[in-house]
């Protein structure tokens, strides 16, 4: 019986979604080119733009992995969770308003295309960096979908009572018929579809824990359990002290400003969208969305020897909640799955479709048609290409994956993106920045045991680090070439 539910529950979302998606194909006709599908043809106002970022931002870790992370951990994981809040809003706030300028300005519409042309130097090397930035993106991001893939079939398998590789396969191509219909306008308009179901799914989990115990209660209890789970002498998976869950502030802010499936959402705001309206919605949104790891700490005051701590999640639901409210909630859990799948299968097709043919084929002139064909092309061929790499790849941990894409790629992307602003450097700053961001991510993260969040800061750092120098470097030859032609 419940299965059954489960089904006509995801009939009726898909059909919601592609018909979102069909309103979207109308927008994006009313731009011409390229920009109606991989910039929504610039319609994103504050609500959809605030849902389909926090939809986005807060996936299904947020759901499933960070619940046992708190079971195992302890309360410094709704500490680290809660950082993602403040950190998308100071992004929209800080950063939103001059990345959108500036790739209006220069008629940019993928963040490759945005560092090449923001940057001054010989068009071949402008090529070859957004090329390397592209192909970067492609490669951490297929990584990450990968993961995203095998999760939603994980989950989706169990409730809908199927095997895990016909639940991915039906998953992914869910996402992919919406996303190609829409390009990203059906991306932000199905992310804030589904973000209000996360919002309730938060709401019902939130009630459910304090209709049962007080928070007073709770406390009282953990600290029978283990002292530590409330007052740690680390900060757990984050670092080796109790000061390292707040690298997680910075780190949730780089990521939002620069990922490219989280940044081009800044590029697609209408003119007339008001950021501050933007954070009043997300604001809210964000907060909601952070008290989820509650569900670990409660699923551990209840059931302690849970052998494996990512079951907290899955154990909440089939324990605490009834059969029918347990089923519209793992509903919305996947819808936090795939809220981040879109947006990354939508970004790796716009490195294929639109960087790539740029980089490689500069003089290519194909009419609007074709263009959308490509584009749609891309994200079919992406997908599938996602899905058929999860059937042949060998046992992964899902947060492995996650760190290793989308940590590694805001190294490679974060100086040429939001430096830009500050520092005036040329396009060989940009291309070494990348090189060095995405060269210390890779060796932080397979030789060197640091905490989730230290290896992609400190591999930003590196990066930010190498574009200043080469920055001052090059304004240094600058002045020396001027003064001796002057003499």
């Amino acid at each position: 019986m419940i299965t059954s539910l489960n089904w006509v529950l995801l009939v009726v979302t898909v059909i919601i979604m592609v018909g979102l998606a069909l309103h979207s194909n109308n927008i994006m006709k009313t731009q011409q080119g390229e920009g109606g599908f991989l910039l929504a043809a610039n319609c994103l106002g504050p609500f959809i733009g605030a849902a389909t970022i926090v939809a986005t931002g807060f996936s299904g870790w947020g759901f499933m992995g960070s619940p046992g992370v708190a079971y195992k951990y302890g309360a410094i994981e709704l500490l680290g969770n809660f950082f993602f809040a403040p950190a998308m809003v100071f992004a929209v706030i800080f950063c939103a308003r001059f990345l959108h300028q500036k790739a209006q300005t220069m008629g940019s519409l993928t963040i490759p295309e945005y560092i090449a042309r923001s940057h001054e130097g010989p068009k071949s090397i402008k090529r070859l960096t957004q090329a390397l930035a592209a192909l970067i993106t492609i490669v951490l991001l297929l990584v990450f979908l990968v993961g995203q893939i095998k999760a939603l079939g994980l989950l989706a398998g169990q409730w809908l009572g199927i095997d895990t590789q016909t639940a991915s396969l039906l998953m992914v191509g869910i996402i992919i018929l919406y996303t190609s219909i829409g390009g990203l306008a059906a991306v932000a308009f199905t992310d804030a579809f589904m973000v209000i179901g996360m919002c309730v799914s938060a709401l019902i989990i939130v009630v459910t824990i304090f209709a049962d115990l007080s928070p007073s209660e709770m406390i009282s209890g953990l600290n029978a359990i283990d002292p530590h789970l409330l007052s740690p002498t680390d900060s757990g998976p984050y670092g080796a002290s109790v000061w390292h869950v707040f690298l997680v502030l910075p780190y949730a802010f780089i990521y939002s400003a620069t990922l490219p499936y989280m940044s081009v959402r800044f590029m697609a705001f209408a003119k007339t969208t008001k950021l501050h309206h933007v954070a009043a919605y997300m604001t809210p949104i964000a907060c909601l969305l952070s008290l989820v790891p509650l569900a670990g700490l409660y699923t551990r005051l209840k059931m302690p020897g849970l052998e494996n701590p990512d079951q907290a999640m899955p154990v909440f639901l089939t324990e605490f909640l009834s059969p029918s409210i347990s089923a519209v909630v793992t509903l919305f859990i996947l819808f936090a799955m795939k809220s981040t799948a879109n947006s990354v299968l939508h970004a790796i097709a716009g490195s294929v479709s639109h960087d790539l043919r740029q980089a490689i084929w500069p003089k290519c002139r194909l009419s609007d048609q074709a263009l959308l064909l490509l584009n749609r092309s891309a994200v079919w061929i992406l997908g599938s290409a996602g899905f058929l790499i999860m059937l042949l790849a060998p046992p992964f941990m899902l947060s492995m994956l996650a760190i290793l894409g989308s940590g590694t790629l805001m190294a490679a992307l974060v100086a040429p993106t939001l430096l830009a602003h500050f520092i005036p450097a040329n396009i060989y700053a940009a291309l070494t920045s990348i090189v060095v961001g995405f060269g210390a991510g890779c060796i932080f993260f397979f030789y060197f045991n640091l905490g989730w969040v230290e290896a992609p800061i400190y591999s930003s750092l590196l990066a930010c680090g190498s574009y200043w120098g080469v920055a001052k470097v090059t304004v240094l030859q600058d002045d020396v070439i001027s003064f001796s032609n002057q003499a």
